[in-house]
């Protein structure tokens, strides 16, 4: 990380597939990168504060907000009685208010919203509020949840192959119980919204989301407006994790129901211990497993139960917990599996899409079968694991996953092989256990653990992405598209593609702000899908913008524009005539071609069904 760059250099790469610096990297380093809470303020800006629940489960009694609307700076509260369309942000199931009701469902559900003239004030203004409640006895453990017959949604039984065959064939039986515990998004900038009313009953919302699209919806669907009077804007975040995928969604909603309800901009911005209580994390799993192996500890059957804590309501639970079946088996053939998944409703605030979205859970109890089979049978775990790889060639069976997708271009087998050599693992294993021999107390160990992920949506409808590409009269370039910029680098990648399909240096094309008014039905910045989808969007629109110059360079030079070369700023033809970038727009621009396009990228290729 801490390296000299030599950023003359790395302006001039055009090559898709060099490393150079984040586009923003210098933005960063000098403070210069404008986050939402960067953005100047309009004059008459309000601030919003939140004031949440302090009961886990329970029935409101009592909700005077008479002092918080007399203290100082204030000018308006709002509770779930002033959302006169429909008080609900559920991305999927509209099972999440956006304010409690008569009920409270976990510790931290947002009950009402100050405006105020500063965010201090707007802080202590909800400290007056004099709530009661009725408290009730929550569920807050997924084993609770189970006993309660507690789901956010129903549970759901897959099978595949002879289970109950398998486990009375096979040689050996293993059988267990394991957790995994949640996790904290704990992105830098917390959530933020800012609202700002325009002409003609519409709203512009800048908003630290990774989807842009879901929060116009939902932002429309709680005010009952329609989807062209609302554009949201997203240049980059302080990170997402997967935290700002849905849950981004509810204090857009109440940062734009206070704009709409006093006609003023209006900013809510979490401070953190707000948005730690107030969000989902990664979700918990329980599992209780069963193994049927040989002697050789190739797997024979397997049977689990995955039990997920999701918190009170669906949230994107049920897709988590699709992808967590889905990749129970990870990189290993399973003949015969038999699993039941448990969507489990507890007293907590909803748990939400973090990074690897369910995978993760479900690697992480095969990974575990196997390290116990290897314990069990005296071998060392990876011989375990390279046993039961996927074939690799398909068609010579074992290369089926157990929900039917096809295996192709296994590289597991050979990629592990050459990691154990290189990294010298036999003679690593050989000093750790001498090591451990001769130290009672410190110990030390070695793993070898593949992964296999599987990339893009489930819910294919969202492997697709748009973008405007515009070459201007001086030869530079703009360009917007469907994805949101959160650190990983996507901006860069798609300059890259942009200066790589046109021939030009990288400082010469800029990205624009994600917003919904250029590229609009933009997919979630997710499923390790944004630099495919969004760079393929990309350099669709960068190739017809070439085509139609190499078109007007082959009609002025008679010669075929299959052959038009575009490299270094220079275009250049098969029969030796050749033009600087710049000169050949201005030839195109004089000849009223078109120098702006948009693109599209499907993944037609990427098919799942849920049942």
């Amino acid at each position: 990380m801490n390296q000299t760059i030599n950023l003359s250099i790395s302006k001039k790469s055009a090559k898709a597939g060099d490393s150079i610096p984040h586009e923003s990297a210098h933005l960063h380093v000098t403070g210069q990168a404008t986050y939402i809470d960067d953005l100047p303020e309009l004059e008459n800006t309000m601030h919003l504060a939140v004031g949440f629940s302090s009961c886990a489960k329970g029935k409101i009694s009592k909700l005077d907000l008479d002092a918080v609307r007399q203290a100082d700076g204030v000018h308006a509260v709002f509770s779930a009685k002033d959302i006169d369309v429909e008080n609900n942000w559920g991305p999927i199931v509209k099972d999440d208010p956006i304010f409690a009701e008569d009920q409270v469902e976990f510790y931290g559900q947002a009950l009402f919203v100050v405006v105020a003239d500063s965010y201090q004030q707007a802080r202590q203004a909800v400290r007056l509020a004099k709530i009661e409640y009725l408290p009730e006895t929550p569920i807050l453990t997924i084993q609770d949840a189970i006993e309660k017959e507690s789901w956010v949604l129903p549970p759901v039984e897959f099978s595949h192959g002879e289970v109950e065959q398998a486990f009375h064939n096979a040689a050996h039986h293993l059988s267990g119980a394991i957790e995994l515990g949640g996790q904290e998004h704990f992105y830098l900038e917390g959530q933020i919204s800012y609202a700002i009313p325009q002409e003609n009953q519409s709203l512009k919302v800048y908003c630290s989301t990774q989807h842009p699209t879901e929060m116009q919806l939902l932002i429309c669907h709680a005010l009952g407006m329609n989807m062209h009077q609302v554009s949201v804007e997203s240049r980059r975040m302080g990170g997402g994790f997967g935290g700002k995928e849905s849950q981004s969604a509810q204090w857009a909603c109440i940062a734009s129901l206070a704009a709409q309800k006093t006609g003023r901009p209006c900013k809510l911005r979490l401070d953190r211990d707000d948005d730690m209580s107030a969000t989902g994390k990664r979700h918990g799993f329980a599992y209780e497993w069963s193994v049927a192996f040989d002697d050789s500890g190739i797997l024979q059957g397997l049977k689990v139960q995955l039990a997920s804590n999701c918190g009170f309501s669906a949230d994107l639970s049920g897709p988590v917990n699709e992808r967590a079946i889905c990749h129970i088996g990870n990189a290993y053939y399973l003949n015969a599996v038999e699993l039941r998944n448990l969507r489990c409703k507890t007293n907590t605030v909803s748990n939400t899409a973090y990074r690897g979205f369910g995978g993760p859970q479900g690697m992480f109890v095969i990974e575990n079968i196997i390290d116990d089979i290897a314990r069990y049978l005296g071998c060392d775990p990876v011989e375990i694991r390279q046993r039961n790889f996927f074939a690799e060639q398909p068609g010579a069976g074992r290369d089926r996953m157990h929900y039917g997708a096809e295996v192709r271009d296994n590289v597991a087998p050979k990629l592990v092989a050459e990691l154990l050599q290189s990294s010298d693992y036999a003679k690593r294993k050989q000093s750790i256990h001498t090591f451990n021999e001769n130290n009672d107390i410190i110990k030390r160990g070695i793993a070898l653990t593949p992964l296999m992920f599987g990339i893009s949506f489930n819910a294919v409808h969202y492997n697709q992405a748009g973008a405007l590409v515009y070459v201007y009269m001086d030869s530079t370039v703009s360009i917007t598209h469907g994805g949101t910029e959160m650190g990983q680098g996507l901006y860069t990648k798609v300059r890259q593609v942009a200066a790589h399909e046109l021939g030009l240096p990288i400082d010469s094309i800029r990205l624009i702000a994600t917003d919904t008014s250029r590229v609009p039905n933009t997919s979630a910045t997710a499923a390790s899908s944004g630099a495919d989808l969004n760079g393929k969007a990309v350099q669709n629109a960068c190739i017809k913008i070439r085509e139609r110059l190499a078109k007007l360079a082959a009609e002025i030079s008679q010669s075929e524009a299959e052959q038009v070369q575009f490299e270094n700023s220079i275009v250049t033809t098969a029969n030796g005539h050749s033009w600087t970038f710049p000169d050949l727009v201005q030839r195109a621009y004089m000849a009223r071609v078109q120098l702006w396009d948009s693109g599209v990228r499907t993944h037609l290729k990427c098919l799942y069904s849920h049942q």
